[in-house]
Parts: C-alpha cells; structure tokens; sequence
C-alpha cells in the first residue's frame, strides 16, 4: 500500500514539474515581426528562464513540383519555430525544416495530431518543445519515416526511425528507431518521454 501511494505521489510530482502555463494563440495574435512559412497548425507562448516564447508548427500542404520536368509532381514541407523576446527584441532561437520534393506518389509530410507539446520534465526552468511528424513519398502500404525532434532551450535532441505497417493478421514490420547523442547522453526523463511518445503512434 506504500509502496503503491509512493508511486502515485511520484507520478504527480513528475507531472506538476512538467507543466507550462501555455497560451494557445492563431495567426492574428502573433506579433507581426514573427515570421513564418505555411499555415499555423500550432501556436503558443509562454514565460520562462529565457524569457517570453513563442513556439510555431506549420505546414503547406501538398502542392505541385516547379519545373518543366515536374509535370504531375507533388511537393510538401514543414516547418517549426521558437521565438525569443528580450527587452523588446524578438529573436528566432531555432527553425526546423523538412521536406518531400518531387514525388510522384502520394506525398505526405505533416505533423501527427496530439504530438506537439511544451514541457519542463526537468524542472530546470526552461521548456522542451517537441514535436513529431510523419515523412513519405509513396505507393503502397510500407514504413514511413518517422521524427520526433525536442529542443530545450537552443539544445536539440532527434529520434529518427519508421512507422510500424501490419503486413497481414499477424505480422508487422517496422516501427524501429535510432536516438541521437543528445538523447542517449542526455536526461533519462526526455528519453523516457520520447519513447513513449513513439510508443503511442508509431502505428499506421
């Protein structure tokens, strides 16, 4: 029964340590001097140790390829941002970019819904921003690649790998991955985090 009281105990602490106090925001509340490609999926601020953030995830959809030799061609792209303000100066801390160029099947590159979130697992006083997203050009059922990239502070931290496919009843394929230095060097806590997070949609 302690034991069992102990655990919840923990799992609470852990979960009020983790919290930020986000304000979702849409394209018209954004400051003018943020910049951004695509359209919002995301977009949220907070305060922290580094000041006040302002954290962006966009997509563009698929559109068609540029070029003579790209007739029937499709693009897509993503993109993430974090802006810093300090004494009145608004700075990008960090940009990701991802893209699928030129593909001829079905092109996929956009964020998985419910993946993106802001976090203090660590309780050091600056958020984790993490996001995870889906990469493909295809034509059949098989893995597509699959990311999720964190950043705390300007420090980033990357999980590469593909989505897990059911190839009949019973078997699978798939849904293996590969953390970067950053993860495996880094805080437990993120790496626990991440891999539940894989856990949780790794599946197509």
């Amino acid at each position: 029964m302690k034991l069992t009281t102990l655990f919840v105990l923990s799992l609470v602490s852990i979960s009020t340590f983790a919290q930020i106090n986000l304000t979702k925001l849409d394209a018209k509340s954004l400051p003018k001097n943020i910049k951004y490609e695509g359209h919002i999926v995301d977009a949220v601020k907070w305060t922290d140790s580094l000041g006040l953030n302002y954290a962006i995830t966009t997509e563009t959809g698929k559109h068609p390829s540029k070029g003579p030799d790209n007739e029937g061609f499709r693009d897509a792209a993503l993109y993430a941002y974090r802006y810093v303000v300090r004494n009145d100066s608004t700075k990008l801390a960090w940009r990701i970019y991802d893209y699928n160029e030129a593909c001829e099947f079905d092109v996929d590159v956009f964020f998985l819904a419910k993946t993106f979130a802001v976090t203090d697992l660590d309780n050091n006083g600056v958020a984790e921003v993490w996001v995870m997203y889906r990469n493909a050009c295809e034509s059949d059922i098989s893995p597509a690649t699959l990311k999720i990239i964190m950043y705390e502070g300007n420090k980033k931290y990357a999980l590469r790998g593909e989505s897990q496919v059911q190839g009949s009843e019973k078997d699978y394929y798939g849904g293996t991955y590969k953390l970067d230095d950053n993860f495996k060097n880094g805080n437990p806590i993120f790496r626990k985090y991440a891999g539940n997070l894989w856990n949780k949609r790794k599946i197509e």
